[in-house]
């Protein structure tokens, strides 16, 4: 995360109370003794807990000029409420907190700052409290209008404040003697710098280098034009949150038992992962994950919508390895014909498409257990949570034995009632089953409450989206190698989303978890998935070098067997006298042929080179609108050194990669007609 830092050079004292030639040349300063007074102009920052410390982020300008204006609207605070971040974020100005509006995130502390300090070792300043920064600018304002300096202030923590004069005020530890302030000779001798106002200070920095940030530092650059036209506007990113309530179970807490203590953080990465996969393979499990992937993404399009009314773009979704997976098969089972989805746009009511099913209420009543209902909804246990409990669990909650059983039996029966169930595959055009299974477009049928596309996927009733997204991203995606595990071999190329247009296999090339998807389409073709540019046009240095490299050893390679193959034919050619006239004869005659023929030998290889270097055009199916599908980024000159060791970073490397954000935003402002400055190579 980049932090706040300041141009302004460090000043230091070693004595609270310097000596008056100490600062003389302080003193010196030209000052007009009739000097002005002019109010501190504030800025409003947030604090994040960040590796367990506190660290104050400005808001950008707009966010703190709108938070300004609320404040000295005159108007109660309390109960207003300002976005900020696009939106994302909603700032309470009364509690001076700030609330995430589509995910859950630990509320931060907002202040309206004016006063800053700054440590010795620190590279960042630090806002005073409110009210102690209203302190320390009535001080220098009588200190201003009065030419009187030096002043001497004590903060709440007992701390000391010198103002010297306008360029020099200090900020000194308390006084040693008292083992309560923990604070040491060295601390006490170097003071702070204390700094009146944010100037100096950057408060456009972007928080963190995600995804949304690279994407507006690449509209600068890529759509100007566009921009300048007012032709787009930015594309937000909202993230879709299942892990955490998947994780709630405790099952996370019985693994770190079981976990060896060593390469810790790789353990982690492979508890994290892999246990997200078996989950997902359960039965029960992978019900709740779809559910809540789904209704997840139901909740955010519309709570976008209501806070943000005149909205007419379109929506496109990506996932992220695992939550690729889970993406596509939500995708694959969505229905062709949505009805009128403006109409549901309107009425923004989250269609789930779940039919009749009992509420936990019903349930309960129906097993004659309705006075636990309660307690169901004091622990905030639906449906779903409760389809996951075990016997202890209701055990403390305080359910008795024989409640229990009667529930535990009744979601065990609805659970092989379900059963894991192998898709049938249906004929295609009215062609034998082939042996190898297919995923077709005409094999979409209904069987029973499922739907039946040929994926091998458990059994579970997939939700419905309420939108039709224009776009799937997947970003170091298993789907490939799950769909071979399940059963299939190859896709249909007639097939396609019913609902999506648009499907993209992003990867790097290093990523272990990442697998294609176009040569299950067209199995009997090798080909090489699309280099996706470098987001400053051409391809990355190194590997235009490594190309030429091989295309220059091709080169030798050739004219060296050509060299070699004439020197052959001299040395193993039989000089006969009695022939020598006749043979003359014949070698005149068969000399152009061998000559005509030479170059097509040596310069074989060399045009299947110049061959394969041409872009073909290759016929992928028409999951992706009949444009190409697998992408793969290209590796920096530091990855290439070692593949294995940057390969769990090539994984999380997507939501960082200006390429990765170019290409999404390329693809997402295609469907509107806007295309980039200029087209990269």
């Amino acid at each position: 995360m980049s932090s706040v830092q300041s141009q302004q050079e460090q000043l230091s004292q070693s004595d609270p109370s310097p000596s008056p030639n100490s600062c003389s040349s302080f003193e010196l300063i030209d000052m007009d003794a009739g000097s002005l007074y002019e109010p501190v102009f504030p800025h409003w920052f947030y604090c994040k807990i960040i590796d367990s410390k506190e660290t104050w982020i400005p808001f950008n300008s707009e966010d703190s000029q709108q938070l300004e204006e609320a404040y000295s609207s005159g108007k109660d605070c309390n109960g207003r409420v300002v976005p900020t971040d696009g939106g994302r974020y909603d700032v309470h100005l009364g509690e001076r907190m700030r609330y995430a509006v589509y995910w859950d995130e630990l509320a931060s502390e907002v202040r309206r700052c004016t006063w800053f300090y700054k440590g010795d070792k620190d590279n960042k300043y630090v806002p005073y409290s409110e009210s102690f920064s209203q302190v320390l600018e009535e001080t220098y304002m009588l200190a201003v209008t009065l030419d009187e300096w030096k002043k001497k202030l004590e903060s709440p923590n007992r701390e000391i404040i010198i103002l010297h004069n306008p360029k020099l005020m200090v900020h000194y530890q308390p006084v040693a003697g008292s083992d309560d302030w923990g604070s040491t000779p060295t601390e006490q001798g170097r003071p702070r710098t204390v700094k009146r106002g944010v100037e100096n200070i950057s408060v456009d920095i972007h928080c963190v280098n995600d995804f949304r940030s690279v994407s507006l530092n690449l509209l600068q650059t890529h759509f100007k034009k566009a921009q300048e036209n007012q032709q787009i506007g930015r594309v937000e990113f909202l993230p879709v949150n299942w892990h955490s309530p998947l994780h709630s179970t405790g099952v996370d807490v019985d693994l770190q038992r079981i976990t060896l203590p060593s390469i810790n953080r790789l353990r982690h990465f492979t508890n994290d992962t892999i246990l997200d996969v078996f989950f997902y393979n359960s039965p029960t499990y992978c019900q709740t994950i779809v559910d809540t992937v789904a209704s997840e993404m139901n909740r955010i399009y519309t709570l976008f919508l209501q806070r943000n009314p005149d909205f007419k773009g379109g929506v496109s979704i990506a996932g992220h390895s695992l939550g690729s997976l889970i993406l596509f098969d939500i995708l694959t089972n969505q229905k062709d014909s949505l009805g009128d989805i403006d109409s549901e746009k309107d009425s923004l009511n989250i269609v789930m498409d779940q039919g009749d099913t009992p509420t936990l209420e019903e349930d309960l009543k129906k097993l004659q257990l309705s006075e636990f209902f309660d307690i169901f909804e004091k622990e905030k246990v639906d449906k779903e949570a409760l389809a996951l409990c075990t016997d202890r669990d209701l055990q403390e909650m305080g359910i008795p034995l024989g409640p229990r059983k009667k529930i535990l039996n009744y979601f065990s029966t609805r659970r092989n009632s379900t059963g894991i169930n192998r898709p049938t595959l249906q004929p295609a055009s009215g062609a034998d089953i082939p042996k190898e299974s297919e995923f077709c477009s005409s094999s979409n049928t209904r069987n029973g409450d499922y739907l039946d596309v040929g994926i091998g996927q458990v059994s579970v009733k997939y939700p419905r989206l309420i939108y039709k997204p224009e776009i799937f991203f997947a970003f170091g995606s298993p789907i490939g190698m799950f769909l071979t595990v399940r059963g299939l071999k190859r896709i249909d190329p007639s097939y396609r989303f019913p609902t999506c247009k648009g499907f993209f296999n992003i990867y790097h090339p290093f990523d272990p978890v990442a697998y294609r998807i176009e040569p299950m389409v067209v199995p009997g073709v090798e080909f090489e998935p699309m280099l996706i540019p470098h987001h400053k046009g051409r391809k990355r240095m190194h590997l235009e070098l490594r190309e030429g490299l091989t295309r220059m050893s091709m080169d030798l390679k050739n004219n060296l067997l050509g060299s070699l193959r004439m020197a052959w034919k001299s040395f193993t050619r039989a000089p006969y006298p009695a022939l020598q006239a006749s043979e003359t004869a014949e070698e005149t005659e068969a000399e152009p042929e061998s000559t005509s023929e030479k170059p097509s030998d040596v310069n074989a290889e060399e045009t299947s080179v110049a061959v394969k270097e041409e872009v073909l055009p290759i016929n992928v199916g028409m999951l992706n609108g009949g444009q190409r599908i697998d992408y793969v980024l290209q590796e920096k000159p530091i990855e290439s050194f070692n593949e294995y060791l940057f390969a769990l970073q090539s994984h999380l490397c997507y939501w960082e990669s200006e390429d990765t954000v170019l290409l999404v935003l390329k693809e997402i402002y295609q469907t509107q007609g806007i295309f980039l400055d200029q087209p990269l190579q």
